[in-house]
């Protein structure tokens, strides 16, 4: 530190740079004085050397903080800051100590109920799954009806090709038992020498 004046104090004379002595021993002295804490009218009972005083200040439960929530404009004793944090407005979101998995802010954890939370949520799950089923239930019958139509179609259909398959069966062997050019007698003639 460099000197306020330039003369002695003891003797006024003039004190040049190069001979100024810097004495240790009253900093020392100076360091030794027991002094209070600065939030004794706080609450704080301590007395510490003053050298010790800044360190003593860094975790006195009385020094005031300010609330690390954003938003929060509190100024808090250190020793209080925790209990602040959780009951602050400005609070960040915390999962629910009860072990559920909800996100809760703190106005939400003062009314937070973990087992109506989650009775509600199952119950409307469940509904959902009731609403689901029968909705299944209703596409599978409808899915049934028309199998069964189909079916009953197919069997239609078949017997219908039977039918179409036996009478153009029937009208082929006609046609390759009648010749082109000859009538109806000669057939009947055939038929009946044949003992048909």
């Amino acid at each position: 530190m460099p000197p306020r004046q330039k003369t002695c104090p003891c003797c006024r004379k003039e004190v040049k740079r190069k001979k100024i002595v810097h004495v240790n021993k009253l900093q020392k002295t100076i360091g030794r004085l027991e002094v209070k804490c600065k939030n004794a009218e706080a609450g704080c009972l301590v007395t510490c050397p003053l050298a010790h005083r800044k360190g003593h200040q860094d975790s006195c439960p009385f020094e005031l903080m300010a609330c690390p929530n954003e938003g929060c404009t509190e100024q808090v004793p250190r020793g209080v800051l925790t209990e602040h944090r959780q009951q602050c407005l400005h609070g960040i979101q915390q999962r629910c100590p009860l072990g559920c998995g909800a996100t809760l802010g703190p106005a939400e954890r003062a009314h937070h109920n973990c087992y109506r939370q989650l009775r509600e949520a199952w119950d409307q799950r469940q509904e959902h799954s009731r609403t689901l089923v029968l909705c299944l239930l209703r596409r599978l019958r409808k899915l049934h009806r028309t199998t069964n139509l189909i079916r009953r179609q197919l069997a239609q259909l078949g017997d219908f090709l039977e039918d179409d398959t036996l009478l153009m069966s029937t009208r082929q062997e006609e046609t390759e038992a009648t010749p082109e050019n000859s009538n109806g007698a000669e057939v009947w003639r055939g038929q009946r020498q044949s003992g048909i």
